[in-house]
């Protein structure tokens, strides 16, 4: 007697919920909490010493602003100067124990060459915290 292996209800509902995705979900995420668990706890246990608390001061350092336009007229600051002017300002500039940052503004349509000559002679009075300014696009 031959036995047959179809179903008789075709589009009768299933009632069983397919459970094995459910378990490699929950089996990956165990793997990969029991990876991330250690290296979450790195650190060194050490009883740090204490310092009394107190305020602290930012200080914000002093900035001196040379401006480039696109013309190539040099700005101290808002006020326009010769190139021998600019010297004697960076020779006062560089006989100072902390001398200031020079912020660099250049206008975007001016030769680059007066850039890097600007630069080089900021540099030549070993005036080296420079900031060149830009903008945002």
């Amino acid at each position: 007697m031959a036995r047959t292996f179809h179903r008789r209800e075709r589009l009768g509902a299933m009632s069983e919920i397919n459970v094995t995705p459910l378990i490699d979900l929950a089996f990956a995420l165990l793997i990969i909490f029991m990876i991330t668990a250690p290296l979450l706890e790195q650190s060194i246990d050490i009883n740090l010493p204490v310092e009394t608390a107190r305020p602290q001061t930012a200080e914000r350092p002093r900035v001196q602003e040379i401006s480039l336009d696109a013309e190539g007229r040099i700005f101290w600051g808002s006020d326009p100067v010769t190139p021998e002017t600019l010297r004697e300002n960076l020779e006062l500039f560089s006989l100072d124990p902390s001398p200031p940052v020079i912020s660099v503004r250049a206008d975007a349509d001016l030769r680059y060459q007066a850039v890097v000559d600007l630069m080089d002679l900021i540099k030549s009075y070993q005036l080296t915290r420079i900031s060149l300014e830009t903008r945002a696009r």
